[in-house]
Formats: C-alpha cells, sequence, structure tokens
C-alpha cells in the first residue's frame, strides 16, 4: 500500500521513509486508530523540507527581555486584546468561574500564541510531525505526537484537512501540541468535539483546564514589578529561592508607586529578565504554572504583563536604562568559552544560557565583586575579552557604551 503510494506520488518517497512509515501505521493500528482514519491521513505523509530548515535554524540573537517584550505587548496588541475581551466576556466570565483562571490571563495567551487567532499555523500537522518524527534528533517524541494526532482524528474532533498548525505540530487558537490536546482538551460548547480550531468555547476552556491541572490557584497573582535597593543580594534573585513578602520587603524589595502590597504569606521568588540594572520581578507560585507552557521566563512575564495592561494596569517603564545590546549566538559562545577558561562549569559551549551557564557567571561576579545577577551580556562579555579575571579593578574596564 505505501509502495503504491511513492509510486503515483509526484516525487517518489525514500525507502527508508516508506519502511518507517510502515512501522509507525503497525503502532497506529495496535493503538487503535482505525484503517479508515490511517488511508485518510497516509496520502499527505510526507517530508516537508520547509519544516526540516526551521527546525534546524539557530536563532541569531540571544535577546534581551526589553526587545522581546515590546516586540509583542506592543499597543495594538494591548487594543486588540481589550476590544477581544470586551467582546467575548460573556464566555470568560463563565470559564473563569469554572476554572479560576482571569479572563484577561487567558485572552494574553490567546494574544502571544496566534495574535488572537489571527496566525494559528498552515502546515498540515500529521505531515509536519511524520518529518520531524523521520528525522533522527527527537524521534521518539515527534513519533509520539503523530500518534497521539491520528487518536485526534480518530476521535472525530477535526477533520483531517483541517488539522493545520505550527511547523512543530502546535495546533489551534492555543497552541496545544497533539498530547496537550488528549490530556487537556475540553468540549466547551457540548457540540461532541473538542475544537480548538474553530471553537473558542472550547479553546479558551481548555487553555484555563490546562491551566488548573497544572496547580493555578485562583485568586493568586502571577506576580508584579518591584524595586530593589542597590545593595540587594542580587544572588537571591532567582527562581528556586523563595521567600515571603515580608523577608524580600526587610531585604529592601519596595512594590511600586501606586501598586498594591504583594501577598503577605505566598511564597514568592524575584526574578531579574534583565540584569540587576533591568526590571525586577516578584512572582508568585502561579508564575510557575504558566512556565508549565512555554519554558521561557521572557514569554511568561510577556503573558503576565499583557494580562495586567488588559486589566488596566500600567506600562512598565522601571530599567530601561539596561544595556539593549543582543548577543549573537558566536558571542553567547565565546562568553561561555571564556568562562570555561577561567575554570567554570558552563556546560556545553553551544550558545544555550542555560542554568549552567548563569551559574557560571553568578560564580564569576562574585569572585570580581559584581552583582551576582547571572545575567549574560555585552558588557559581561567586554570584561572577559579584556581579561578581566576575579579582582580586576573596575575603573580598567571598558564601559557598557565601548563598541565591540
Amino acid at each position: 500500500m505505501l509502495a503504491a503510494l511513492a509510486a503515483r506520488a509526484e516525487a517518489p518517497l525514500e525507502p527508508g521513509f516508506i519502511a518507517w512509515l510502515e512501522g509507525v501505521q503497525d503502532e497506529a493500528l495496535r493503538r487503535g486508530i482505525s484503517p479508515r482514519t490511517w488511508q485518510a491521513v497516509q496520502p499527505g505523509l510526507r517530508p516537508i523540507e520547509r519544516v526540516l530548515e526551521l527546525d534546524q535554524k539557530q536563532p541569531e540573537f540571544v535577546d534581551t527581555f526589553w526587545n522581546y517584550l515590546d516586540a509583542r505587548v506592543n499597543p495594538r496588541r494591548i487594543a486588540d486584546g481589550e476590544k477581544l475581551l470586551a467582546k467575548h466576556r460573556g464566555l470568560l466570565q463563565k470559564i473563569e468561574a469554572e476554572y479560576g483562571v482571569p479572563a484577561p490571563v487567558l485572552v494574553a495567551f490567546w494574544g502571544l500564541e496566534t495574535h488572537y487567532g489571527k496566525f494559528t499555523g498552515r502546515f498540515p500537522v500529521t505531515a509536519a510531525l511524520a518529518t520531524l518524527a523521520y528525522d533522527a534528533r527527537r524521534t521518539r517524541f515527534f513519533r509520539n505526537e503523530l500518534l497521539d494526532a491520528l487518536a485526534i482524528l480518530e476521535a472525530g474532533h477535526i477533520p483531517p484537512q483541517h488539522m493545520l498548525g505550527s511547523w512543530a505540530g502546535a495546533m489551534g487558537q492555543i497552541q496545544f501540541m497533539p498530547s496537550t490536546f488528549l490530556r487537556h482538551a475540553v468540549d466547551g460548547d457540548g457540540d461532541g468535539r473538542k475544537d480548538i480550531w474553530g471553537s473558542l468555547d472550547d479553546a479558551f476552556a481548555s487553555a484555563a483546564n490546562y491551566l488548573r491541572a497544572n496547580g493555578w490557584q485562583p485568586g493568586l497573582a502571577w506576580g508584579q514589578a518591584v524595586r530593589l535597593p542597590d545593595d540587594f543580594p542580587w544572588h537571591l534573585a532567582r527562581l528556586d529561592v523563595k521567600k515571603t513578602w515580608p523577608e524580600w520587603a526587610s531585604l529592601g524589595v519596595q512594590p511600586m508607586e501606586g501598586a498594591p502590597l504583594p501577598e503577605g504569606g505566598q511564597p514568592a521568588s524575584i526574578l531579574l529578565p534583565q540584569g540587576h540594572a533591568g526590571p525586577a520581578f516578584l512572582v508568585y507560585a502561579n508564575f510557575e504554572v504558566m512556565l508549565s507552557w512555554n519554558r521561557s521566563v521572557n514569554y511568561v512575564l510577556a503573558v503576565g504583563h499583557l494580562a495586567d495592561r488588559l486589566s488596566g494596569g500600567p506600562e512598565l517603564t522601571h530599567g530601561r536604562a539596561a544595556d539593549n545590546r543582543r548577543l549573537s549566538r558566536e558571542q553567547a559562545i565565546e562568553l561561555q568559552q571564556r568562562l570555561l577558561e577561567l575554570g567554570l562549569n558552563v556546560g556545553a559551549t553551544d550558545g544555550v544560557l542555560g542554568t549552567r551557564t548563569r551559574d557560571a557567571i553568578r560564580a564569576y561576579q562574585r569572585s570580581a565583586s559584581l552583582p551576582a545577577d547571572g545575567y549574560p551580556s555585552l558588557p559581561l562579555l567586554e570584561r572577559l575579552r579584556a581579561g578581566a579575571g576575579p579582582g580586576t579593578s573596575q575603573a580598567a574596564l571598558p564601559t557598557s557604551d565601548t563598541p565591540l
């Protein structure tokens, strides 16, 4: 059957892909996917070169928080969100009453994921997932997602030709992966289908159900911007350090002017997305729930801030004086290599500035009597380029305005 498909296709499938598809077919049938569903999907299961190009494309820059935020929480997105929040208020209030997730938070996720449904993706999901599953790097993950996508089709939630999404297989108004859909999608409008593509009832209810299942606490804010004193112990600004508001206040942390006092007894963390010179946030347990949606701190801060703006909150301005130059990927690798030369463990020197690299930066900063915020920046790289080891005089170093 698959060999016949290859023979009549515009471009013959590779024998290896045909054999691989036969294995997927066998596994799908064992999992309860009917021959009818498989036959409906099978003609479209062809590698998509553009998917591989996008998957293998390395980001050119490590963007700053301000660049990231300004590109996503802009006047147009705020204005569009306000209109849609008012338009769908009844539906959103019903979902908030059932799941405990505030309407502005749901609309903010919707806005960042698909610009309120305008850009939901045009790739055929099963073909995109088959492309990524056949690739050697993450075969098991995407193979399981492909099988889960087939299960969604088997259940009749969406016709195969309408199952469109991103190049990575994220689907619908809220960009659920198939496995997330199977665990958390909800039939919000009661029509017997879970349609996160065309039904906002289903999409909003599914998003709220996901957040609740991951621990959302009704009535608790995600976080808020705060001010820190110059002598703040910067090494405490990280997600795995939690203190109550009175404990943070004893270290000089203050709410922004006009903002309410933070929750007194709730454990919270301080985050510095652009280092000690940038903005500071006090974040609660709901922030970590939001991180389960997307592990990017910048993404979740953008969702939280957009939700605040849709609720009438002020523009974020504190910390705008921070050096806003972006690290290129090559510069990020160089930063890791220079830290490694100082005997600091950065993990792989791959330009991915994760926990090990940030811990190495903190170790270097503490040894050099710098604010130990763990932030990878161009001023830090310039200092390392100048040969500044621990104890180097600050006066002898290039400033943050020194061109590279």
